[in-house]
């Protein structure tokens, strides 16, 4: 079982730890603090566990050219990317607001630090814990220093290969060993032949003392609920209070119904994966005492008689007698009195039964 570690304070993850639940607001906020605010809420109310942004020092992660390239989508915020991005990027005060929001209504607080800036001032914050996300999980000296600031780590894994998933274990590992996978791919919205959640399974055997999760851009909640059965330990999904709105992450997020029914559906398989031990369970009972069959007489037999298999069948008996499995068991067994056709086979006919008769 992947060893366990504390993420946010008191909520630990991995091993037996239910999942949790990271609800990526991102930048679908519109630049607007207020609708920030309000999908903070609509994520606490809807169960998840965590209200996560995206925070960039937009210079340290775009080159001038980048910022200054026209960008005509219908999704833009303005002229250039730089002005498109600038319109959705909160200011360090807005942050401090939004992380006091969090707390008071009780729900977790972080961002993806998207430069190695915004990883500084994310640690000034105080966030419990650094997404890194998949554009820097191949940055290794960005790994490297934000593995050294000591706080847990969740690492997506979209655009990379499992070769460098190796290389990342081995940067992180000795600097920090708190910090969990999570299985990616990077497209919005992401069609479910380009999911491959074996991988999950793939990570579980490569990265054995590390939990393993999934962040899914796929629309609908199936695809996130088999990832948690597979054994996700984290999983994080994009969300909306309308996909219709303008910007390129909504159609791939879930809105607050689905995000509700997302959160229950999970509960409900964790509690349904229960235990590996297969037995007659106390729920099963009343079924087993209407229809649980028993060992039958299918002639009638003498006292004295050594019990052969055509003697014996198998039925709805009353009352209850031998259980099936215990039908080749009773073969060469000596009766001790005589039994009627039809008749349950039960302990006080048979003798020696509990020394012979191994069900």
């Amino acid at each position: 079982m992947a060893r366990e570690f504390e993420l946010c304070p008191g909520r630990r993850v991995g091993g037996d730890q239910p999942c949790f639940i990271i609800a990526e607001i991102g930048q679908n906020h519109q630049g607007d603090l207020d609708i920030a605010k309000r999908m903070i809420r609509m994520v606490k109310d809807c169960g998840a566990d965590c209200a996560k942004f995206q925070k960039s020092e937009l210079e340290y992660k775009f080159n001038k050219k980048a910022l200054e390239r026209p960008y005509t989508s219908k999704h833009s915020w303005g002229k250039t990317y730089g002005e498109h991005k600038r319109h959705l990027e909160f200011s360090h005060d807005q942050y401090r607001e939004l992380k006091k929001y969090a707390e008071e209504i009780g729900i977790f607080f972080t961002a993806s630090g998207m430069d190695e800036m915004a990883v500084e001032f994310l640690h000034e914050l105080d966030v419990p814990f650094f997404k890194v996300g998949s554009g820097d999980t191949n940055n290794f000296p960005y790994l490297e220093k934000t593995a050294k600031k000591g706080r847990p780590m969740v690492i997506s894994s979209g655009m990379q290969s499992m070769n460098t998933m190796h290389q990342v274990y081995q940067i992180v590992k000795p600097i920090n060993p708190n910090f969990c996978f999570l299985q990616c791919t990077s497209a919005y919205p992401l069609q479910p032949e380009d999911v491959n959640l074996r991988v999950i399974s793939a990570y579980q055997s490569a990265f054995p003392d590390i939990p393993i999760g999934y962040s899914g851009h796929e629309t609908g909640i199936a695809i996130s609920v088999a990832a948690v059965a597979m054994g996700a330990k984290v999983l994080e999904r994009h969300v909306t209070l309308d996909k219709t709105w303008k910007g390129s992450d909504h159609q791939a997020s879930l809105e607050p119904n689905e995000l509700a029914e997302l959160v229950k559906a999970i509960r409900t398989v964790e509690k349904a994966m229960g235990s590996p031990v297969k037995q007659l369970l106390p729920c099963e009972m009343a079924c087993n005492e209407k229809l649980g069959k028993s060992v039958v007489a299918k002639v009638a037999i003498p006292e004295g008689a050594i019990l052969t298999l055509d003697m014996l069948t198998v039925k709805v008996g009353e009352p209850k007698g031998f259980p099936p499995e215990c039908i080749f068991d009773l073969v060469g067994q000596k009766v001790k009195k005589n039994i009627e056709e039809d008749e349950t086979i039960t302990e006080q006919v048979v003798e020696n039964h509990v020394k012979k008769v191994k069900c």
